[in-house]
């Protein structure tokens, strides 16, 4: 007579094939293509719509002459950042709040990172520094205030701070390694 596995036996068996393929298909997913996630401005609700209040179809293409390959691209002009991937993806677009100091236009590299909060040079908290130009004398980088506010830069006082909202400081963060193409474009 043959011996029958107890029921254990098989739940355990079944638990650990599931996790197996579970973990399996999260490789294989993760080595994919990936999805791009992309800001747009929603419309204002007013007594009278008018085609002013729509968004400009550009507003979040990628600027022309911006370069090739795996960049940040940073519009003086239109204050917005894309992080842009190496099969040129524009995997996210989002709004900024330039300092006083703008970088002359062209191609610069992420210099230094910073990630743990320091006091910005006008005197709010901020994180995810991520550096890659000075003008002047003034260091110019990306980051977000801690406590996620957008305040206007001090009257009077060089910054050239790049502020974000939090979820954007860490996006940019995360894909802005040392060594990062940033391109600013007019």
């Amino acid at each position: 007579m043959r011996a029958v596995p107890a029921p254990k036996v098989w739940v355990t068996g079944l638990t650990v094939g599931a996790i197996a393929a579970v973990v399996a298909l999260a490789v294989q997913a993760d080595k994919g293509t990936k999805p791009s996630a992309v800001a747009t401005a929603r419309p204002s609700v007013s007594a009278s719509p008018s085609a002013s209040a729509l968004p400009e179809p550009s507003a979040t293409a990628v600027p022309d002459a911006s370069g090739t390959g795996r960049r940040i691209v940073y519009s003086l002009g239109d204050k917005r950042v894309w992080l842009i991937d190496a099969s040129e993806a524009s995997r996210r677009t989002f709004a900024v709040w330039p300092g006083t100091v703008d970088p002359a236009p062209g191609t610069y590299a992420v210099s230094l990172r910073r990630g743990d909060p320091t006091t910005g040079s006008d005197g709010v908290r901020i994180e995810h520094i991520v550096y890659f130009t000075a003008v002047d004398g003034v260091n110019v980088a990306f980051s977000n205030a801690v406590d996620g506010s957008s305040p206007p830069p001090a009257k009077g006082t060089r910054t050239g701070g790049i502020r974000m909202k939090t979820a954007d400081g860490s996006a940019l963060w995360t894909f802005g390694e040392t060594g990062t193409k940033v391109v600013v474009v007019n």
